[in-house]
């Protein structure tokens, strides 16, 4: 099934950026929540038409990020972009390489070719392309959609506030470790033989006893040795263990935002790779339309005397190798459907298109500033960064744990109370209640002295390891910051040659095409022209996402969108 799109070269301003970033705040780690199920596009999969349209014309596009979420206008620019319009209204005619009479009125005329047969668009045409093969998009969703369905649906991100949760609750644990534990139950002695009395003499006796309320374990004269209310706990442990998990904890809730961060930066990326793959399939398929009227305008020639046999053939060759060369981008189409589907853990199979209207430089992030400046925001806010310091913190109260250990006690306070009753055989008469209470604190030097210098040599190390983690880390974000800033200014850059470079090959294909229809030359050596142009279109398409792409990977280079 067909559809068809209008692919344009202007300079409209895309709304992308705003929708973007109105789903891209920083908000507080939370529980997953419900998601509102994709949109469909049109009323069936079948009724979906766009149109790709060439044009030219000035625009702007630039965005505000350090002040407010949404789009402002920074002044007036040459822009060349490519817009995807929708069009319910179906094809318009395609100018271009266009030549409706049949095959014996093109045979008469074909000595001298008239302006009915135009090559390529003049600026400001529109050429409206049918794109072959494509199977309908059951979805079509705007970079705000993709973004707020990763945050959502994303495993790892839900994976990182899970973990959340888990770190709170060893919070919780380890702030519990003071209160005592409750036990009930009960035991049953019976005794035959010799036993020694506690004054040291050895006799004969058989006797019983039992015991049921809290605790449990009590025989003769003892204590329950599992007390009905109990509490046992290193000190150390009871003083030091809630820091250690409170660090922890933080240090999970920035790795679940670094995490979301990451999350939201592939999406993004994959989103822009989705971009490209359809306006590559745009060009492929514009190129090929052009090449396959340029090939029956050479056969005319062929056939009526004014060209040659060769030139026929060697255009059906390069139709053929237009036709690879569309099938190869409806494949890149749907990959990157598939792996943009992977990211918002969706359905890979279905056919996912991008909703934005036009692919122009986005200005996520403004790169007036020093890559300097930008490595200072980004020390200050990446999340890795915090996480890492809260993990630095973490192995710090370990190492106060273990040099504290032998100078704080051990302690074990046990209380308990129930019914007791016993005698002589197997008899369990005498019964009553009996109520026990127990206090102990023991201080430990673990093997003389050697497990404890081991111990704190062990935590020590895990000081310093971290700490280098953290250093290491403080050099992969400023290397980072500075690779994308290099790369968002030098791709800036070239979207400005590659401009430059459609402008030339749009003027190459017209004068190519005025020489054609004042028949002076061959309609092959348009080839090269058509060639141009849409290598030009394909490099300055390749610039703009390449600059796209670069402003993201710089906006999570530097901590995600700055709020103020």
């Amino acid at each position: 099934m067909s559809r068809t799109w209008k692919y344009v070269i202007s300079g409209c301003h895309s709304l992308l950026l705003a929708s973007a970033l109105a789903g891209c705040r920083t908000a507080p780690v939370s529980a997953p929540v419900a998601v509102r199920p994709p949109r469909p596009v049109g009323a069936e999969a079948g009724a979906v038409s766009r149109e790709f349209s060439i044009s030219k014309g000035r625009g702007r596009s630039s965005i505000d990020t350090l002040s407010k979420i949404e789009s402002e206008v920074a002044g007036d620019r040459d822009v060349a972009s490519i817009q995807l319009v929708s069009d319910s209204q179906g094809a318009a005619a395609t100018p271009g390489l266009t030549d409706e009479s049949t095959p014996a009125e093109r045979e008469t005329r074909v000595a001298s070719i008239s302006g009915d047969a135009n090559v390529g668009p003049q600026a400001g045409d529109s050429v409206t392309v049918k794109i072959e093969g494509l199977p309908p998009s059951d979805y079509t969703f705007s970079m705000a959609d993709v973004l707020a369905l990763a945050d959502q649906q994303n495993p790892n991100v839900s994976l990182a506030r899970e973990r959340i949760n888990e770190a709170y609750a060893r919070v919780d644990r380890a702030e519990s470790l003071w209160l005592p534990s409750i036990r009930a139950g009960l035991n049953y002695n019976h005794h035959e033989g010799t036993i020694q009395d506690v004054a040291g003499n050895v006799f004969q006796t058989n006797r019983s006893s039992f015991y049921g309320g809290m605790g449990a374990g009590a025989v003769g004269a003892g204590s329950p040795t599992v007390p009905g209310v109990g509490a046992q706990f290193h000190l150390s442990d009871a003083i030091f263990q809630p820091k250690i998990a409170n660090h922890q904890a933080a240090s999970r809730q920035f790795a679940a935002t670094a995490a979301r961060n990451d999350v939201l930066r592939d999406t993004a990326v994959a989103y822009l790779e989705l971009i490209r793959a359809e306006h590559h399939v745009a060009i492929a398929q514009e190129a090929l339309d052009n090449t396959r009227k340029l090939a029956q305008l050479t056969e005319d020639y062929s056939v009526s005397g004014q060209g040659l046999k060769a030139d026929a053939l060697r255009m059906e060759a390069e139709v053929a190798s237009r036709q690879d060369q569309l099938v190869s981008q409806l494949e890149a189409v749907q990959v990157a459907s598939a792996r943009l589907a992977q990211l918002l853990h969706a359905d890979p199979s279905v056919l996912i298109a991008s909703g934005e209207p036009a692919v122009v430089p986005l200005d996520v992030v403004k790169i007036e500033n020093t890559a300097a400046e930008y490595v200072a925001t980004g020390l200050s806010r990446r999340p890795e960064l915090a996480e890492q310091k809260h993990l630095v913190c973490e192995a710090t109260e370990r190492l106060r744990r273990e040099k504290y250990a032998p100078l704080v006690p051990s302690v074990l306070l046990g209380m308990s109370y129930g019914g007791m009753g016993g005698g002589l055989g197997s008899s369990i008469i005498n019964t009553g209640d009996r109520w026990d209470a127990d206090a102990m604190a023991s201080w430990e030097i673990r093997n003389l002295g050697f497990g404890e210098r081991a111990a704190r040599d062990e935590t020590s190390s895990l000081v310093r390891q971290s700490q280098i983690r953290e250093l290491a880390l403080l050099d992969r974000v400023a290397r980072e910051v500075t690779e994308s800033h290099v790369r968002a200014t030098r791709r800036k850059q070239r979207i400005e040659v590659a401009q430059a470079g459609i402008i030339s090959a749009e003027q190459s294909f017209a004068l190519n095409q005025k020489r054609i229809e004042n028949a002076q030359g061959l309609p092959i050596e348009v080839l090269q022209a058509i060639q141009a142009l849409a290598s030009a279109r394909r490099t300055y398409l390749t610039a703009v996402v390449d600059y796209n792409v670069a402003q993201f990977e710089l906006c999570h280079a530097i901590g995600w969108f700055i709020e103020t």
